[in-house]
């Protein structure tokens, strides 16, 4: 029995690409970029001496890096969106140049480590190479998405509390962004600065709504634009947004739960067959050679491709309720 590890090299080779990306990341910005520490990153500048001027010119360059129309590659497009949630300080130019070299980076290792033929060689580290941008910056949105969602209730109440006892909007949004840690203590800290400096609070919030594509912060803009213009309570009605805020992410994560089962299922009937046919692969690598010249082989196996693909987007749907 021959066994080939030809498919474990390929997976450990695009999990050295994605820890490669991270270590670069951190090496170059810092772990305080990883909204990892008790005291936001704006709270962190404004100790370091920068002025708030300084600070808001910093944060908002680097949030616009990843706005609409900031890269003409046609390539970057698939990537701007994740970007644009997970703000990465990764500029357009850095990323693409980041994919070039773990291409090849990926490319010099699948040389060495395999004999595949150098054609399919460079296609797999051109797809490695975009495919490790894309999950990694598909993770950090994903992850900062999820922080952004579970602060949001807890700000909104400080808020609240400060309107009560008689400050100002700016000055509430001021005293929530000290409170609360990153990555929504930033954002609130930036958008109080330019509130100061004269921009309307719900369009400042409804931008940072657009860019998280975040129903809850669309609420949010849509109250405070409702009652800078024809006045009311503030405080109460926030108060309600915060409720129903909190609810909505109950319900969400008893959801949660209750299709954790289903969606296990179908990532087992999803990942079975190509686990077994990489099994198969590794085992005994001829094993389709008798049939690999047969007129229907192609034709068979891109049926086979289409039902996988076909069963993964049908169990996704049925397991992804939106709440």
């Amino acid at each position: 029995m021959e066994l080939t590890f030809s498919p474990l090299i390929y997976l450990a080779i695009f999990g050295a690409v994605i820890m490669i990306i991270q270590g670069i990341y951190l090496v170059a910005f810092g772990k305080s970029i990883e909204h990892s520490n008790k005291m936001n990153r704006r709270l962190a500048m404004l100790e370091k001496g920068q002025s708030k001027q300084e600070i808001m010119e910093h944060l908002r360059k680097e949030r616009s890096a990843h706005g609409s129309g900031s890269s003409a590659l046609p390539i970057y497009g698939l990537l701007e969106a994740h970007a644009r949630k997970a703000n990465v300080a990764f500029t357009p130019s850095t990323l693409m140049l980041l994919m070039m070299v773990l291409a090849v980076f990926s490319f010099v290792l699948l040389t060495l480590a395999t004999t595949t033929p150098p054609a399919v060689r460079m296609v797999m580290a051109a797809a490695f190479g975009f495919g490790g941008v894309y999950v990694w910056l598909a993770h950090k949105a994903k992850k900062r998405y999820a922080a952004i969602e579970e602060q949001l209730p807890e700000a909104i109440e400080l808020i609240v509390r400060s309107l009560r006892v008689g400050h100002p909007f700016g000055a509430a949004l001021t005293i929530a962004s000290e409170e609360i840690a990153d990555p929504l203590g930033t954002e609130l800290g930036l958008i109080a600065d330019e509130i100061a400096y004269g921009r309307d609070a719900g369009e400042a919030i409804g931008e940072f709504g657009e860019r998280m594509e975040m129903q809850d912060l669309r609420f949010l803009a849509v109250a405070v634009s409702i009652q800078q213009k024809s006045g009311g309570n503030l405080a109460e009605i926030l108060e309600g947004l915060a409720n129903v805020i909190r609810a909505r992410f109950k319900l969400f994560r008893r959801i949660k739960a209750i299709t954790a089962e289903a969606k296990w299922s179908g990532m087992f009937l999803s990942g079975f067959p190509i686990a077994a046919m990489v099994g198969i692969q590794m085992i005994k690598p001829d094993y389709y050679d008798n049939v690999k010249e047969t007129p229907l082989f192609i034709p068979l196996a891109i049926v086979v491709c289409a039902f996988l693909i076909v069963n993964i987007l049908y169990m996704r749907k049925m397991t992804n309720i939106k709440v």
